[in-house]
């Protein structure tokens, strides 16, 4: 049964949140995740995953990692890992996106992700036999539209903002005439911000890029006795210009929703707010926070003349995002209400504007780094004979068990036995109704050391006693080399 999901976009913002969400709804997912200078995809997924930990004060399952780059042709994924895609992968959430909002190259990004990847993306697809497609978008893929924006609008001739947008509305239109795929699921969710509860952040678009403009410019100005300052920052606005704020939990919420409940698939949604927030709102947000009380909003579309040098810095600063201050339409959004009435999204007001601001200026707007934290006990380590083992598989008919080890450095396998003996192992768990081994990653990295059987009440099983569960982990010691591990 191909009961697992591709995910593209894993550690992004909105990913992170996704992957939370469908993990504790126990989601079956594989994450496709490129490396970065300082750590393995295995290392940031794991950084993540660690992160949740703490946050939720229980351990999540991990997802099944593949290292690999949606602007590469078969995504950059070896054999062994196309095999697996084709074999346990039934449908994809390709949530990968470049943010850039003007290209300097034609095959420079957003086109290179957004499109390009996009294409990667579905190719992989049409090998693979996977016909589902969860497609992330954006609600401006709308353009200059004015007036009533619906669902079900894609290209109307519409003239658009910025390569952004541009590069959105083709990704769009490549997975919709993909004639292979028996259905699509299209998000477009409006601009994400942070957590509607704490203002949690790993990007700075949009809403916080003016912020961190005058943020940054607030450090070189000259304060008065009271601790203002009286240098302005200028938009061409009127201030009742509005834009469409989403925080990224409600997003993912109501995304995780959807895929979770397939009578719901096969329909675009907007995932916008029932209230828009004003640019003069935005503009009060900026003073309080920053304590720059000469925002000046000087009237929709005029030249700005006359800057002062901070003025012109601030003006440099945001300029990428010019298209971004004009005034939103109005998003139809009766899919999202029919499929999610019970998850409204949060109204955002004065106060959780000020909230996120407060947040991101706490933390100078930095992102987590990709430091790899090393497990005491590497798993994945642990298991790759076993996982090379797999390109010759068990005899069809042999007894297959899965294993799950919660915590950092853990995961989802299946071993398949001959006898009572190991002889290879997969990524993830082949079926539902497989017996299954659940341990800890503390429990089995002092089994392999001590060379013991855990004590009761140490490990769970499913459809396995906990006797042969234990056994099974102490044959496994046996049989494979200890992980190296840096952490004491």
């Amino acid at each position: 049964m191909k009961d697992y999901a591709l995910v593209t976009g894993a550690t992004g913002l909105l990913g992170r949140y996704l992957m939370r969400d469908l993990l504790l709804a126990d989601a079956r997912l594989a994450v496709l995740v490129r490396p970065s200078r300082k750590a393995s995809a295995r290392h940031r997924v794991e950084n993540v995953m660690c992160y949740w930990d703490r946050e939720l004060g229980r351990t999540l399952p991990r997802p099944v990692v593949l290292e690999g780059e949606i602007t590469e042709p078969d995504l950059g994924l070896d054999a062994r890992d196309i095999r697996w895609v084709a074999e346990h992968c039934g449908r994809v959430m390709h949530n990968a996106a470049s943010l850039t909002f003007e290209s300097t190259s034609p095959t420079g990004e957003p086109w290179r992700s957004n499109i390009e990847g996009t294409r990667h993306v579905l190719e992989l697809c049409r090998q693979a036999g996977i016909r589902q497609f969860h497609h992330v978008s954006t609600a401006y893929v709308c353009g200059l539209r004015q007036g009533l924006i619906l669902e079900s609008d894609v290209d109307v001739g519409q003239k658009l903002s910025n390569d952004y947008e541009k590069s959105k509305l083709e990704s769009e239109k490549l997975v919709r005439g993909s004639e292979f795929l028996d259905q699509v699921t299209v998000y477009r969710p409006a601009i994400i911000i942070g957590d509607s509860q704490n203002g949690h952040t790993t990007t700075y678009h949009g809403f916080y890029a003016p912020l961190q403009a005058v943020s940054a410019i607030s450090q070189a100005v000259v304060r008065d006795e009271t601790g203002l300052m009286h240098d302005s920052a200028r938009f061409p606005l009127s201030g009742v210009e509005t834009k469409n704020l989403v925080p990224v939990d409600w997003v993912s919420a109501v995304m995780a929703h959807v895929y979770l409940h397939p009578e719901w698939h096969g329909r675009t949604y907007h995932l916008t707010p029932k209230h828009p927030v004003t640019a003069r709102l935005l503009a009060d947000t900026i003073e309080e926070t920053i304590g720059l009380y000469s925002v000046k909003l000087e009237g929709a579309g005029r030249q700005l003349k006359g800057l002062t040098e901070y003025e012109a810095l601030f003006a440099d600063l945001i300029r990428v995002y010019a298209s971004y201050w004009k005034d939103d339409p109005v998003f139809d959004s009766t899919n999202t209400r029919l499929a999610a009435p019970h998850l409204p999204c949060p109204h955002v007001d004065r106060p959780m504007l000020r909230m996120m601001a407060r947040q991101a200026i706490s933390i100078n707007f930095t992102a987590p780094r990709d430091r790899p934290v090393t497990p005491r006990f590497d798993t994945p380590a642990w298991f790759e004979s076993l996982l090379e083992a797999d390109s010759h598989p068990a005899q069809p008919g042999a007894r297959r068990v899965g294993l799950r080890v919660l915590g950092h450095g853990g995961g989802d396998w299946t071993l398949a036995l001959a006898g009572s003996q190991p002889v290879s192992a997969s990524f993830g768990l082949q079926a539902r109704n497989l017996p299954l081994i659940e341990v800890n990653v503390e429990t089995l990295r002092q089994l392999v050391e001590d060379g013991q059987p855990p004590e009761a009440g140490r490990l769970t099983s499913r459809g396995i006693s906990p006797q042969e569960a234990g056994q099974l982990l102490l044959t496994l010691s046996k049989q494979l080399s200890s992980p190296v591990s840096s952490e004491k």
